[in-house]
């Protein structure tokens, strides 16, 4: 689809840039941007070219959270309406949770709200120093559900709890301490450089024992470490193993050489 709030490009290499493209109102999320959100994410996964997906942010900011006058149209919303359109925003975080790809997600100026949420849906999250964060919903009368499973799963309930009753503005290297990013950098200088030492790392990986080791967390995460787990990890292991970039993997090591895969 042609898009209107967002800028999707794939490089010759493989690394995709999703550009929240909407500067003049901050990059706020709306019912648009999440569509279009949700189009290239289910676009990213069916490309098996793709290797990195970074997600940035055009303008001053990052995301300021949600457009005011999208709030707005919401609040005239039966509830089964509401309930819909929240779940645009829920599905938009999953497909970007579970791209097979490795998804960074590179912040600056401001997250709030949902921006926090997209943030923690990715892989790794880089900010430029200075960069504020916000769970600002219950200032609103309204919760920040969609984005919970995600912000639980990278800071924990303690300091999502206070968070999210607070509606407490943080900077960026209260995000690093508390893991809702995994660096903190100086300008867009040192952020390229960090971004070229993780695209070296993702381009020298199989792409399939990524897909399959992100699908992996997914599914071990809260499991009871016994021995049901412990087949159904043997199972994963002995299916890479066989497969065709498991054997390439191996033979490449043992014959001193770059695997097929390594750019």
């Amino acid at each position: 689809m042609a898009y209107e709030t967002i800028e999707l490009d794939v490089s010759p290499e493989g690394t995709a840039v999703v550009l929240l493209n909407r500067p003049a109102k901050r990059n706020a999320f709306n019912a648009l941007v999440i569509e279009e959100l949700l189009d290239a994410f289910e676009t990213l996964k069916k490309n098996p070219e793709c290797r990195l997906v970074l997600i940035r942010g055009a303008g001053t900011v990052f995301s300021a959270g949600a457009d005011l006058e999208w709030m707005k149209a919401a609040s005239d919303y039966t509830e089964k309406e509401n309930e819909e359109d929240a779940y645009g925003m829920a599905e938009m975080l999953r497909r970007c949770y579970e791209l097979p790809q490795v998804t960074i997600a590179l912040l600056h100026g401001a997250a709030m709200a949902g921006a926090c949420g997209l943030a923690a849906a990715a892989d790794i999250a880089i900010a430029r120093k200075g960069t504020i964060f916000a769970f600002s919903e219950v200032k609103l009368g309204i919760i920040p559900a969609t984005i919970s499973p995600y912000i639980l799963n990278a800071i924990g309930p303690r300091w999502t709890r206070s968070l999210f009753v607070t509606a407490e503005r943080f900077d960026a290297d209260v995000a690093a301490r508390i893991g809702l990013i995994h660096h903190v950098v100086e300008d867009e200088t040192a952020m390229d450089k960090l971004l070229e030492h993780y695209a070296d790392l993702v381009y020298g990986a199989s792409p399939a024992a990524i897909a399959d080791t992100k699908d992996l967390i997914a599914t071990v995460q809260g499991e009871p470490i016994d021995a049901v787990l412990g087949h159904l990890t043997a199972k994963r292991l002995a299916h890479r193993r066989v497969s065709p970039q498991g054997k390439e993997g191996l033979s490449a090591f043992l014959e001193k050489r770059k695997p097929s895969w390594a750019k």
